[in-house]
């Protein structure tokens, strides 16, 4: 973002625009830190300041008369994220070195939601959306070739070893009917303006990565039930197909295959609990009735998990009793361990997806309390050539703990970074010039303070930095956002309960 009109003087943390530069009113300076807690750190930080007392000098009011006594007027400055509404202050002359971040994220980078495994082998982009078939969809391929051609060879003894490739053709159409009930999922997404990532073909189904939440429960609704629906369709199509086929042929059984697989699928995927569609749809139905997406989203979780346990018991109960099609004493004991796996591998799957979608619906939920404007530290302008120390006494006397360089003129030039600070060692501070410790700024290092939310992190990931300079619309410099202070909000705003 242009910043070549900004003044150099960060603008007040008020979110209202002033009518002039705010000069920050400058606190009394800080003195020593509390006293640990029994394990060693701050029970209210996770990152790398620590909290310091504030005893009364008299110099913040010192301070404040020579701001008035020049005729002008204090305000605050941006919030700063690590300060608590007690008298204590945070400085950057008493930083601690910085902690380790927090499991799974890089060194200064932003939080990010959780990422899925790799996409597997790309197949095409229909609608624009790239389509992958994961390693796992092999090895379900194989299963189904060798399930299926053991009922091939019991109808159809003739075909031989033959009898393989066709269960192979089964599969792939199988997989095809699959692909088209998530383009469903795709098609109805795109409609309503919610981008897709990717569909994946993996085990036991595909997946439809949609990156928004629907805005509406009947769009949510709309947008679960269109997959199943296509899947009866398509049983539907196979149904029809069947009726001038002979029956007892190669086309008559894998028509009939199709269409019963599709009613499986259809049928599967009604399932009132997440990750299902009828899971979704029953979020829809409760997020109407409540209001609340989240209150749908705990209903659909917890029936899901209810589904799992259903599965994981009932499945081989059912097949033993020959609920399924079997009789019992057509069951050996090879059977029933084949049965209770497939039970268990499903019902991991639906339990998992369950937990995931509870995970996601708290992300989201939580996600817009991540403002640019809050979490942003105020800051200090000083030229290139300003010692370390001399900035720091600046910064402390205004309350700051945030130093941007800036030229002559007061346009920004390096933002100096914190974990720079830390090394240099107290005694040297007063002959280490500020730029030798400063970061240039690039473009994508100027972060709008009306960022929120995925927008926020969205930005952040572009130019991963452990700091970033915070403008308003203007080009007037807010103040300065640490990657630290975002993940720490991040954690705790996951932390919260819902």
């Amino acid at each position: 973002m242009d910043v070549s009109g900004a003044s150099g003087q960060p603008r007040s943390g008020d979110d209202q625009p002033t009518d002039h530069p705010a000069v920050p009113t400058p606190p009394p300076p800080a003195s020593e830190a509390p006293a640990p807690t029994e394990d060693g750190q701050d029970t209210d930080t996770v990152g790398p300041e620590t909290e310091t007392e504030t005893p009364d000098t008299g110099a913040g009011e010192a301070g404040a008369d020579k701001a008035e006594a020049d005729g002008t007027k204090t305000a605050e400055g941006p919030r700063d994220p690590a300060t608590d509404p007690h008298e204590t202050h945070r400085t950057l002359a008493h930083t601690e070195p910085p902690t380790g971040p927090t499991p799974g994220m890089a060194k200064g980078e932003p939080p990010r939601p959780p990422k899925e495994p790799g996409g597997g082998i790309l197949m095409g982009r229909p609608f624009g959306v790239p389509v992958y078939v994961a390693p796992s969809w092999f090895l379900v391929a194989a299963l189904i070739t060798w399930v299926f051609g053991g009922q091939l060879d019991r109808v159809l003894p003739e075909l031989g070893a033959a009898r393989y490739l066709v269960s192979l053709f089964f599969a792939v159409a199988f997989y095809a009917s699959v692909l088209v009930h998530e383009l469903a999922h795709t098609v109805a997404a795109i409609r309503f303006k919610l981008p897709v990532r990717r569909i994946q073909l993996q085990f036991f189904g595909g997946v439809s990565e949609i990156e928004k939440e629907a805005e509406t429960p009947g769009r949510e609704f709309v947008l679960a039930f269109v997959g199943p629906l296509l899947s009866l369709v398509l049983a539907g199509l196979f149904y029809l197909a069947m009726k001038p086929v002979q029956p007892g042929t190669v086309p008559g059984v894998l028509l009939a295959g199709l269409m019963v697989s599709n009613l499986i699928v259809a049928a599967f995927n009604l399932l009132p609990g997440l990750p299902l569609d009828g899971g979704r749809m029953l979020r829809a139905v409760v997020w109407k009735i409540t209001g609340k997406p989240m209150s749908g989203t705990v209903a659909a979780a917890w029936v899901g998990r209810a589904l799992a346990v259903a599965v994981l018991v009932g499945l081989p109960l059912l097949n033993s009793s020959g609920g399924l099609g079997g009789g019992t004493e057509e069951t050996g004991g090879m059977d029933t361990v084949t049965d209770a796996l497939l039970a268990a591998i499903l019902a991991a799957i639906i339990w998992t997806g369950a937990g995931n979608s509870l995970r996601m619906a708290r992300l989201r939920e939580h996600l817009p309390e991540l403002r640019a404007r809050t979490l942003t530290r105020r800051a200090v302008p000083v030229e290139t050539d300003t010692p370390l120390s001399e900035a720091l006494r600046r910064a402390n006397t205004a309350g700051a703990r945030a130093l941007v360089v800036v030229d002559a003129d007061g346009h920004p030039l390096s933002l100096v970074r914190e974990s720079a600070i830390v090394g240099v060692p107290e005694h040297r501070r007063p002959w280490v010039p500020v730029s030798s410790l400063a970061q240039d700024l690039t473009d994508a290092m100027r972060v709008s303070a009306e960022l929120s939310g995925e927008e926020l992190l969205d930005a952040l990931r572009a130019a991963p930095a452990t700091e970033y300079l915070v403008v308003e619309n203007t080009g007037e410099i807010y103040g300065v956002l640490s990657a630290a202070d975002v993940e720490r909000a991040f954690v705790k705003a996951m932390a919260r309960p819902s």
